[in-house]
């Protein structure tokens, strides 16, 4: 029994010693301030982002970010990954306690009468009743099963950030999805309109032909020009649908009968603070998913080294054993056992050291992943913001573009209806004009989408709250 004690105290000594790598976050330079001061930066991939989406203003597109969080498959789907994730880090570190069972029999056995070495007075007939408890603990000398518990950790808390990436990138999509139907809605409004104006100029053209003011070409150019406007109006009508069919699947209800309600009015792109500091892109779930798989491949090499070493384990039992059932508990009946055993692979023809090879592979895989994912969470932000100013630049001069087709329009109209100018000009002042109106929406569009992407890129958001969050 003493000895059995030493054994557990030199074990629980020597338990210190682990075979993973020290592990430490693979290092990439990133900036600390975008477009402005440079700032320190500190992970912060748990603090809450909140309703980002608010930011736009718009109760309809609140509504549907809700019932995606509520009914989505996707994000279903990534939730029990996490559950059996967890189910799966409490099971690798439930090796770090003894495990304890109870078994008892009641048989009644009868021996050969031509068994080797039996004695002339043993009974060929005998009963045998047994209870005891057994117990048995794996002394984690080489750390295999503190590597194995922090690699369960690792996959459950990569998982939990698998099922944040989701959430961010579901509602983002959503929002990108509903603010180009916003779009949609609006070009619908400006044909609408322009199919009313042509229709108008249908009748002013003819009126002119009746009274020999005007030839047929020209009533031929009006209606060319209505029914190609009328045949557009058709084909955004359509891209409608194919947008609502998408936010349906998104929000995890049925194409068929699902109504998105027009938008009224397009979203203003929120206001971004000058000077966006990094530390917002360190709540990219994505990126820590990355970090977190490092440290589960980190501590797989601990795993993979630990088997060239002896497998120790002390087990016990406790019980009692009789012959008869009465009495079974009487302390003669009383036994117990108590020692450790180990065990050790001699030759597996290379199979340790190819694991050892393989488990190294894959860190250095999931090392360069990780830094792939914060260079190219970089990159979008950098490629988001960018957009938003040259856009916003952009939206300017097609604005002062637009102005002046509708001035040149107007001219062309009036010099028509005075007869000083043929239908062709107003044909070309009428299409220079509605193309520069579609192309001021699609600037207008694009805008919205780069600040989604934008909000995407830091984690949720970039509000002066956000901020102070990941600045403490």
């Amino acid at each position: 029994m003493k000895r059995a004690v030493l054994v557990m105290a030199v074990s629980a000594a020597l338990a210190g010693c682990a075979l993973a790598p020290r592990y430490a976050v693979p290092r990439v330079e990133t900036p600390a301030r975008y477009d402005g001061v440079w700032l320190p930066a500190t992970p912060a991939d748990l603090q809450p982002r909140g309703e980002w989406w608010r930011v736009y203003g718009d109760p309809q597109l609140d509504g549907l970010e809700h019932q995606l969080l509520r009914d989505s498959p996707e994000l279903a789907v990534a939730s029990a990954r996490y559950d059996e994730a967890r189910a799966l880090a409490t099971e690798a570190s439930a090796g770090l306690f003894p495990t304890v069972g109870a078994a008892g029999l009641a048989t009644t056995d009868r021996q050969s009468d031509n068994r080797p070495l039996r004695s002339a007075s043993q009974t060929a007939r005998y009963r045998d009743y047994l209870f005891g408890l057994r117990a048995s603990y794996e002394i984690d000398l080489w750390g295999r099963v503190r590597s194995q518990a922090t690699a369960g950790r690792a996959f459950a808390a990569a998982s939990q950030a698998d099922v944040e990436a989701a959430r961010l990138s579901l509602t983002t999509e959503l929002a990108s999805e509903y603010l180009a139907l916003a779009g949609v809605d609006a070009e619908l409004r400006l044909l609408v309109d322009t199919v009313h104006a042509y229709e108008q100029a249908l009748r002013l053209a003819s009126a002119r032909h009746d009274g020999g003011l005007a030839s047929g070409l020209e009533v031929a150019r009006a209606q060319t020009q209505l029914q190609a406007t009328a045949a557009q109006l058709t084909d955004v009508t359509s891209r409608r649908q194919l947008l609502s069919h998408a936010i349906a699947r998104l929000v995890g209800a049925p194409a068929s009968g699902f109504v998105i309600q027009p938008i009224a009015t397009l979203p203003v792109v929120p206001a971004i603070p000058p000077g966006i500091p990094s530390t917002l892109a360190q709540r990219r779930p994505d990126i820590a998913a990355a970090e977190r798989r490092v440290a589960l491949a980190n501590a797989q090499v601990g795993v993979a080294r630990a088997a060239f070493f002896p497998k120790l384990t002390l087990s016990a039992l406790a019980g009692y054993e009789s012959t008869a059932g009465d009495g079974l508990f009487a302390a003669p009946n009383r036994l117990w056992a108590v020692g450790p055993s180990a065990a050790l692979l001699l030759f597996d023809a290379g199979a340790r050291r190819a694991e050892v090879l393989r488990a190294r592979a894959a860190l250095e895989e999931s090392a360069g992943r990780y830094r792939g994912s914060v260079l190219g969470a970089f990159r979008e932000i950098e490629d988001s913001l960018s957009q938003l100013h040259l856009l916003a630049d952009e939206q300017r001069q097609q604005g002062a573009a637009t102005d002046a087709a509708r001035q040149a329009l107007d001219l062309a109209t009036q010099r028509y209806e005075s007869g000083a100018v043929s239908y062709l000009d107003v044909v070309v002042a009428q299409t220079t004009a509605l193309q520069t109106e579609r192309g001021l929406l699609a600037i207008d569009v694009r805008r919205l989408s780069a600040s989604v992407q934008l909000i995407r890129g830091l984690g949720g958001s970039w509000t002066d709250a956000d901020a102070s969050l990941t600045s403490r």
